[in-house]
């Protein structure tokens, strides 16, 4: 692998669902890429597409999902690789963390055997009390008081923000070289989102991971992705360093994700929010996939698909991009 190839790169990936023969498309033509100790933020709505997406090049679809494209680890091809090795990666060299922490863990098994579990399945020399052990040091490394004793209780016994740590802990038991994290705070409160992005910062600082944020909260990555990719119906339609995102948003829909952002210095009597919903899969507008919700949609934008363009490493697929920035508050 030579210097310039990214860590994990994903080109043209598509994921197709079928009912009655009949196939849909809920991840449209992504690529997008993510090198050694890079955070990549992937920012879209419930229904984009950019869990599946994610999901489908790790071969974590569900049965009877068609999926195209190329996804490389380390230079190395993972569509078509046969389970086993597929299964060799997943929780060694590549790791995820799940949107449900309580669904993720087995209830009738202690964190500590669950953890240990997942460091001799991936080193089998490794004996029961030697895993524990690592296991109680990945609960310390998370910050979880007590280990020793957290280490022999069960999932219920934790708070929500807890389990999310365990969740955290068992990642990156085998000390992977990428880490994703799909929505990793959903459903906790602010206080706790922000204990859970710092303890996922200082992970990857520390072991320096690559690292893919899924979120559907575009103001989660401003403090902590380096780039973004926007998601929006199954396509990436902006990518860009995050603070030139923030600074010059290119796609209406991303303007839109940045004015919804709660900010307590203005005065208002509601918050803002995209009018519309994403369209259903199988069932998309003709044209740009977001016309029928875009204040500055022409005849045009109704007609033909919008074309990439690159400006400065900004990459929007727009028939207008950037127009409007002055009307961005």
């Amino acid at each position: 692998m030579n210097a310039h190839t990214p860590l994990f790169e994903v080109r043209d990936l598509r994921v197709a669902f079928g009912r009655n023969g009949v196939f849909s498309e809920a991840v449209r033509g992504v690529s997008l890429h993510v090198d050694h100790g890079e955070v990549l933020g992937i920012v879209g709505e419930s229904g984009s597409g950019k869990s599946v997406g994610m999901l489908a090049a790790l071969g974590l679809q569900p049965e009877g999902a068609k999926v195209t494209g190329s996804v490389r680890f380390k230079g190395q091809e993972l569509i078509g690789l046969p389970r086993r090795s597929l299964r060799e990666l997943r929780g060694s060299r590549i790791a995820m963390i799940f949107q449900d922490p309580l669904s993720s863990l087995n209830p009738v098994m202690t964190v500590g055997d669950q953890i240990a579990e997942a460091v001799r399945l991936h080193n089998p020399d490794f004996s029961r009390k030697a895993a524990l052990d690592r296991a109680r040091d990945l609960l310390a490394l998370v910050t979880i008081p007590q280990p020793d004793r957290r280490l022999r209780q069960y999932p219920h016994e934790f708070s929500g923000g807890m389990r999310q740590r365990v969740m955290i802990a068992m990642a990156v038991a085998n000390d992977p070289d990428l880490l994703i994290a799909d929505e990793p705070t959903t459903a906790l409160d602010v206080t706790v989102q922000a204990q859970i992005m710092d303890v996922l910062a200082d992970l990857q600082s520390r072991l320096k991971l690559g690292l893919i944020l899924i979120t559907h909260d575009l103001g989660v990555l401003a403090g902590h992705a380096d780039r973004v990719a926007v998601v929006y119906a199954g396509q990436v339609v902006e990518q860009a360093v995050v603070d030139d995102l923030f600074a010059r948003p290119g796609h209406p829909y991303t303007r839109g994700l940045i004015a919804s952002i709660p900010d307590m210095t203005r005065e208002s009597e509601r918050l803002f929010s995209i009018d519309g919903t994403p369209p259903a899969l199988g069932r998309l507008p003709p044209g740009c996939a977001f016309n029928p919700r875009c204040h500055m949609a022409q005849d045009i934008c109704r007609r033909e698909a919008p074309p990439a363009s690159l400006e400065s490493g900004h990459i929007v697929s727009c028939h207008f991009a950037f127009t409007g920035l002055e009307s961005v508050a």
